[in-house]
């Protein structure tokens, strides 16, 4: 597994892109690996995600609404997928009510 340092992913707005490369690694790992990374964006930024594993299909999507953060798209190779997932923010409505 290789993390890139984030590069510009979009010179007009300043937002970066983390790649996150999980390429031989199995279920359930591409999902906690993504789900640790998209806890240290800003929101705006982006994850590019890497893998190999062909349960991820089905992994990922489900992380990202259960996070809520926004699948952008999702590339298929003959023997990798790489996902886009754009960082929303916190939602407040989530939390429970102060005390």
């Amino acid at each position: 597994m290789a993390i890139d340092a984030p590069q510009t992913g979009c010179a007009c707005c300043g937002m970066a892109v983390t790649k996150l490369d999980l390429t031989g690694l199995k279920c359930p790992l591409p999902a906690l690996r993504t789900r640790k990374a998209l806890k240290s964006l800003a929101p705006g930024d982006r994850l590019e995600v890497r893998c190999t594993d062909p349960l991820a299909a089905i992994d990922i999507p489900h992380l990202v609404g259960a996070t809520g953060d926004r699948l952008e798209g999702i590339e298929r190779g003959e023997r990798d997928m790489v996902f886009l997932i754009e960082k929303s923010a916190p939602s407040t409505a989530s939390k429970p009510p102060p005390h």
